[in-house]
C-alpha cells in the first residue's frame, strides 16, 4: 500500500550480498547496505530491508547501481545497554540502474518531542526534531531529522503536535558512545532537511507506539 506521508528514492552501490533478516506472515525479508554518494563526495551507508521477491532476480555480482524506492521505517530494539531506535529503508521496488547517485526523502508528520535548537562553535544554527510519521494499519514511524539555518530557527519554537512536511536526504553519521568503562563507535541515521513546510493550524494526530 502506498504511503503518501513517507517516501524515499535512493540510487547507490550495493555493498555485499543481501542476507536473510526475518520471516513475517510467511514472507521472507532480506537486508543489505546501500552506499549513496553525496554531491560533496561523502558517502552514506544506508540499511535496506526488502521482501525476497524484489531481490531474487537481481544480479548481485554484476556491479553497477541499484535504484530503491520505499519508506523510512523505525523500530525500537532492546539491547544490552537499553533500547535503541533502529532506522531502515523498507523497499517497495529494487532495480538495477545507471542513474547518478540519488537520495531524496519526503515526509509528512508531526513533532512528537520538543525541538532542540543549538549552534555550532562556528555559529551555524541547527535544530534536531523527532517526526512522527503515520503509516497504514495504525502504525507510526519515529524519524530523527536535522534542520539548518533559517529553517532551524522557524521550527525551534514550534509545539509538540505541529504538522510539518519535509524534503531532504537520509544520512548516516558515526559517533563515539561511552559504554561502561569503555567506548564504541556507533552509527546513527537522520534526515537532513533542505526544505520544510509548516502547517501551524493543522495538527496531525499520530499513533503512540
Amino acid at each position: 500500500m502506498e504511503n503518501t506521508f513517507n517516501s524515499i528514492i535512493l540510487c547507490g552501490e550495493l555493498m555485499g550480498i543481501p542476507t536473510f533478516s526475518h520471516e513475517n506472515h510467511s514472507k521472507n525479508f532480506y537486508r543489505f547496505s546501500l552506499e549513496v554518494q553525496r554531491l560533496s563526495g561523502t558517502t552514506d551507508l544506508l540499511e535496506i530491508l526488502a521482501p525476497e521477491n524484489l531481490i531474487q532476480n537481481l544480479d548481485v555480482f554484476g556491479g553497477g547501481l541499484l535504484l530503491v524506492t520505499g519508506q523510512i521505517r523505525s523500530f525500537n530494539s532492546n539491547q544490552e545497554h537499553g533500547r535503541k531506535l533502529i532506522i531502515t529503508v523498507f523497499a517497495d521496488s529494487v532495480i538495477t540502474c545507471d542513474h547518478d547517485p540519488k537520495n531524496e526523502a519526503v515526509l509528512t508528520g508531526c513533532l512528537c518531542k520538543q525541538p532542540v535548537y543549538r549552534k555550532t562553535p562556528l555559529g551555524r544554527e541547527i535544530c534536531d526534531i523527532m517526526l512522527a510519521v503515520n503509516r497504514p494499519y495504525r502504525r507510526t514511524d519515529y524519524i530523527p531529522c536535522i534542520l539548518w539555518g533559517r529553517t532551524a530557527q522557524i521550527v525551534a519554537d514550534k509545539p509538540v503536535g505541529t504538522k510539518i512536511q519535509l524534503w531532504g536526504r537520509l544520512q548516516s553519521r558515526q559517533y563515539i558512545k561511552v559504554v561502561g568503562d569503555g567506548s564504541e563507535q556507533r552509527t546513527t541515521y537522520e534526515v537532513s532537511v533542505v526544505k520544510a513546510n509548516i502547517e501551524e493550524d493543522s495538527p496531525l494526530d499520530y499513533m503512540e507506539s
